[in-house]
């Protein structure tokens, strides 16, 4: 009886051996067909090597997104923590990002220069940071945004750039931190002259229409008494996420004998995670406090 069954067992591992050859000839075979000179019209997109690849997203039409939903103005923290949430999912799921630098609805992401991820590709590059920080900002909406509720999903726009030199993107990241500072004054001054001054939003772009920044300043100071240096570094400077080790406290249960019960037991363990920082990244002293940034070989 089990040297039948035997034979019987050698039989089908035969039978599916010369099935699984003929599918995967018939695979070969189907994937070289005619229609396939249709790949010839792809654009060759890959970036340049050795050079840091940025992706930029920006929020589509996040004006009208932030008065349905009702932000804060000129700042609203939960808004500005979301997207630091997704730009911290996006770097946990693509690690050859090496830093990252958002302010308002904006955010910024370079892949280290010899990164090699979906072969340099600029629009997978685009299209796998898009898609994961779109989807995070939904997910992860109502832990921001307790009382109310996603009425339509976010959109964002992307763009590719890649930057030969250490200095192009320290230059590119300070332009991005001085367009936070110039738009967060404005911004702070505009909305005090509508809900300090009644003013309305005509009223007081004309206002503002000509001035300089030191205008500003002292518009905020002498008619409101607000210190502009004084307001939060989130707001005036933006998020800088890098990656730190971060020691982690976790509770977990001890290998004891039954006898004594289920002990726990706090245990601490490092992890390297991107973790936020809100500073200057334009003078120098940020890079030479952390030069394994735009070392190579990190």
């Amino acid at each position: 009886m089990w040297a039948s069954c035997n034979v019987k067992f050698r039989d089908c591992l035969a039978i599916s051996s010369v099935i699984l050859r003929r599918c995967l000839s018939l695979g070969v075979t189907m994937a070289k067909s005619k229609f396939e000179y249709v790949r010839d019209f792809e654009a060759d997109d890959t970036c340049l090597a050795h050079c840091w690849v940025v992706v930029r997203l920006d929020g589509r039409n996040f004006h009208r997104f932030s008065e349905k939903h009702n932000f804060e103005k000129p700042n609203d923290s939960r808004a500005l923590h979301l997207m630091t949430k997704c730009a911290q999912t996006v770097m946990k799921e693509l690690e050859d990002i090496v830093i990252s630098y958002g302010q308002s609805d904006e955010y910024s992401f370079v892949f280290k220069r010899k990164s090699n991820w979906f072969k340099r590709r600029a629009s997978k590059f685009m299209t796998h940071v898009a898609s994961q920080f779109a989807s995070s900002y939904v997910f992860y909406w109502r832990d921001y945004f307790e009382d109310q509720p996603l009425l339509y999903p976010p959109g964002f726009d992307g763009r590719v750039v890649v930057y030969p030199t250490n200095q192009t993107l320290k230059d590119y990241l300070s332009w991005r931190q001085a367009d936070c500072h110039i738009n967060n004054l404005y911004n702070t001054v505009f909305w005090a002259l509508i809900q300090q001054s009644g003013l309305t939003p005509v009223q007081a772009q004309k206002r503002l229409q000509g001035t300089l920044a030191a205008d500003k300043n002292e518009i905020l100071f002498s008619e409101f008494n607000i210190n502009y240096n004084n307001e939060p570094l989130m707001y005036r400077k933006g998020t800088v996420l890098i990656w730190q080790k971060v020691d982690e406290v976790m509770t977990k249960e001890a290998k004891v004998p039954a006898e004594t019960g289920g002990q726990k037991m706090a245990v601490t363990r490092t992890r390297t995670k991107p973790v936020p920082f809100h500073c200057d990244i334009i003078g120098d002293a940020f890079w030479k406090e952390h030069p394994e940034i735009l070392d190579e070989d990190s």
